[in-house]
């Protein structure tokens, strides 16, 4: 009799400390980051490879979607990433998110970026909003990407000097090409706390192999 107590008491500290470790895995400190992933998504093949099974909007034909704003996360130098920081910063107007939707695939992911990624810049939100659209603003489109002049399979080190072509001051440690299944998903530009071009750190790798699959256009 006396060992249920010990041993509900041993149950319950265990899964305290349970819940206190994933807390704190999945948390982190505002402010407290090394320096920004810039996520791009190419839309087309997001779509192929999960938007069309959601029948998402900017997976119709005619979309015309190409890269677009996924998100602006802050990032650990080796690797990892604080999310759903603790913040009194109020959540972000709907006109504010709203806005965001010539580069954003919806109002519903800006949202989730700012609850997720945003409050953990420390950056109110229309300075955190106003800071992505200037990252993502900065990044030109490389001709190969372009409509009308789309590839259907590049190689990853083509691909990312088309990237500095057209993009002075970047260099290839500052991108990395993400793709599921061989096809073309993200492409993310590790980026200073100013916004500048920089080398990812140890978290931020290419995944593709030698080449990618590009999903064209809508």
């Amino acid at each position: 009799m006396t060992q249920c107590p010990l041993i509900i008491g041993s149950l319950v500290g265990l899964v305290l400390a349970l819940l206190q470790s994933a807390a704190t895995s999945a948390g982190g400190r505002a402010g407290k980051f090394d320096y920004y992933v810039l996520a791009l998504s190419w839309s087309p093949g997001w779509c192929a490879l999960t938007g069309d099974a959601r029948n998402a909007p900017e997976c119709r034909a005619g979309a015309g979607r190409g890269l677009v704003l996924h998100g602006l996360w802050p990032e650990y130098e080796s690797g990892g990433w604080p999310e759903y920081c603790q913040t009194r910063l109020p959540p972000p107007p709907r006109d504010l998110t709203e806005g965001m939707a010539d580069i954003m695939p919806s109002t519903a992911l800006a949202r989730y970026q700012w609850a997720k990624h945003g409050v953990c810049s420390s950056l109110p939100a229309p300075e955190y909003f106003a800071a992505a659209r200037q990252a993502f603003e900065r990044i030109k489109l490389p001709d190969a990407l372009k409509p009308g002049r789309l590839p259907a399979r590049m190689t990853v080190r083509g691909l990312k000097s088309a990237f500095l072509r057209a993009n002075a001051g970047l260099t290839s440690r500052a991108i990395a090409v993400v793709c599921t299944r061989g096809i073309l998903r993200e492409l993310r530009i590790c980026l200073t706390r100013n916004l500048e071009p920089r080398a990812c750190g140890t978290g931020v790798r290419d995944n593709c192999g030698d080449s990618v699959t590009i999903t064209p256009r809508r």
